[in-house]
């Protein structure tokens, strides 16, 4: 359904679209071309010469724009959008720059609710078909699921990649496949039409600040594998996948986000743990891949961000690994992509690299006349913009937007968060948690032996469309299989007076203690926390609700059982509660390897380890 601000008649929005369909696949009204009729490469280049330079430029920017509809957003969302692009809505925005996609953000109000979303995406079509051009808008975001989510309940939301690649061990990649066909046919019901999923980034540092649970795992080969499945699941259910973080951003201390990180692989070793599985998602057939603002001397000696290299997109990207579709950038607002040049040269360089895609520069009118002097100047050539367009397009095409651009309240309501997909949610959560520790076989855990579970522990902010923090999620959920448990949230950095009151909590009656955990180091008071409770006498078990890498620095405390959940989000958090439960057994296996903290060359539990009951 359309924006409601507008709200055509179902028959108008078809009219609407054969119409839209049939003027831009010639480039002209009343042409002969069908609603249905898919537009050939000829076609698009009969279009693309129809446009000017500013419609071309415009078409290869992807922006954010604050508000949850096309034309009538809240009054302060207009005031965030005169500010940051100098327009009231995403219908302005359209109209003045020409635009080619947009990407929704949970922080920029685009996501409430899913009749809300696919009414802005209708009103977001509605003000593109309007345009001289007549041409879809191509709308994006960050569904990864996990951590990483913009859609939210009533919204399925799906295990992250690392709990994909630990329920990988026992199930291949059936679960990974499936979760991924799941989230792109929602994404499509609401008019989401390309998703910068999966995370192909292989992560062999630990300290990684920025991929982490992001990545499927350690293993190059079972990254490919699970990376393949994503790319086939989305598309199948008609949304683009993007790998990303091209050349490979799993072996970085830095946050691109902050930093210009630099990755010192040789080429030989880019070719071993790096490469494969953007390897496998060529293969795959993906519709779109996306820079990392990382250094990788060995790929490129000049040393620019992989955004901005035309060694490593073209070279490699391009040339080597054989890839003919979308290169868009990471978000151009990033400092990593910022370091080194200003935000008038960033474009012209992605473009120049062999980007097609300009993603979310931090002031769109200094990106778009960068863009459009670059080609008035000569240093970049109209035909070089053409290039792009036309691969745009063509993904346009390919995923419909030509044909049937607008969506339906109906669709939404008999595709988004169905039983079937909850039910296949909680099933590949189940095959996912990990049990490394089980001193005297404490687990599973009995409401006879263990009814009074206290819960404590870190409660992170909670990701999109949770119903709440880890601690009252699982409390719920142990409650529901028959314990007496209450949460008390000891935060991330516990103070005495925290510490001090588990303690008591601890002593007043539990028969046992679940400590979230998240992130730990060397000096963190969570670890003081575990050690403490565990000195009680109280049975006590750990569960890292992010990287798995927490045990290392809790083993030895006292606790005396300890699980990896990826993710604090619901699904994987009831998944861990029915583990401690015994209501499923624990069938997850470590995707990436855990160092002794002490002694990081010593693996202490290796890739492939989980027990069982």
């Amino acid at each position: 359904m359309p924006d409601r601000t507008s709200a055509p008649s179902r028959r108008t929005l078809l009219t609407a679209s054969a119409a839209a369909a049939a003027v831009a696949v010639t480039g002209g009204a009343g042409g002969p071309a069908a609603a249905a009729d898919r537009p050939t490469a000829d076609r698009l280049r009969r279009l693309i010469a129809s446009m000017t330079l500013e419609e071309k430029v415009g078409q290869l920017f992807v922006m954010r724009v604050y508000g949850h509809s096309a034309t009538a957003p809240d009054q302060a969302d207009i005031d965030a959008n005169l500010k940051e692009i100098g327009v009231r809505t995403a219908a302005e925005l359209i109209a003045k720059y020409h635009v080619g996609g947009i990407i929704y953000f949970a922080w920029a109000h685009n996501t409430r609710d899913p009749h809300q979303i696919a009414d802005l995406s209708n009103g977001i079509q509605q003000a593109a078909l309007a345009q001289r051009t007549r041409i879809p808008l191509l709308t994006s975001t960050d569904q990864e699921h996990g951590i990483v989510a913009r859609v939210g309940r009533p919204a399925t939301l799906l295990p992250g990649a690392m709990a994909l690649g630990a329920g990988a061990f026992r199930r291949g990649t059936r679960d990974a496949r499936e979760a991924a066909r799941i989230a792109g046919a929602e994404l499509a019901a609401l008019g989401i039409r390309q998703n910068y999923a999966p995370d192909a980034d292989v992560n062999v540092d630990p300290a990684n600040p920025v991929i982490g649970v992001r990545s499927f795992g350690s293993e190059p080969s079972s990254v490919a594998a699970l990376v393949a499945a994503q790319v086939r699941g989305y598309q199948s259910a008609g949304v683009a996948a993007t790998a990303k973080h091209f050349p490979g951003h799993g072996d970085t201390k830095d946050d691109s986000h902050h930093k210009l990180p630099y990755i010192d692989h040789t080429r030989e070793e880019w070719q071993a743990l790096d490469a494969p599985p953007f390897r496998a998602a060529v293969a795959a057939g993906i519709d779109s891949i996306m820079t990392a603002h990382i250094v990788v001397p060995a790929l490129d000696p000049a040393e620019d961000p992989a955004t901005l290299s035309r060694p490593i997109l073209t070279g490699i990207l391009r040339e080597e690994l054989g890839y003919q579709g979308v290169v868009v950038t990471d978000s151009l607002s990033m400092e990593g992509v910022r370091t080194k040049y200003g935000d008038d040269r960033v474009p012209v360089l992605a473009l120049k690299a062999g980007c097609d895609q300009l993603l979310n520069p931090p002031k769109l009118d200094v990106a778009w006349k960068a863009v459009l002097a670059a080609v008035r100047d000569g240093e970049l050539t109209e035909t070089r913009i053409d290039e792009s367009l036309l691969r745009i397009l063509r993904l346009k095409a390919k995923r419909g937007l030509f044909d049937q651009p607008y969506v339906t309240r109906r669709v939404v309501d008999r595709t988004v968060g169905t039983r079937p997909h909850l039910a296949a949610a909680d099933r590949i959560a189940d095959a996912t948690t990990t049990l490394l520790v089980n001193e005297g076989g404490l687990l599973p855990l009995s409401p006879r032996r263990h009814q009074r579970v206290l819960v404590v522990g870190v409660d992170p902010a909670s990701p999109t469309g949770t119903t709440g923090p880890p601690t009252a999620v699982l409390t719920a959920e142990l409650t529901r299989l028959g314990f007496t448990a209450t949460a008390l949230p000891t935060g991330p950095a516990p103070t005495r007076a925290k510490i001090d009151e588990a303690v008591a909590a601890a002593r007043a009656g539990a028969d046992a203690v679940v400590v979230t955990t998240r992130n730990v180091s060397a000096t963190s008071t969570q670890r003081t926390l575990v050690d403490e409770l565990a000195a009680t006498g109280v049975p006590v078990i750990t569960i890292a609700i992010q990287n798995p890498y927490d045990v290392a620095r809790t083993t030895g405390l006292g606790a005396r059982a300890h699980l990896a959940a990826y993710s604090w989000t619901d699904v994987e958090t009831r998944a861990a509660a029915r583990v401690l439960a015994g209501r499923t057994r624990p069938t997850g296996r470590l995707p990436v390897p855990v160092h002794r903290a002490d002694d990081p060359g010593t693996v202490l539990f290796p890739v492939g380890y989980g027990l069982g009951y």
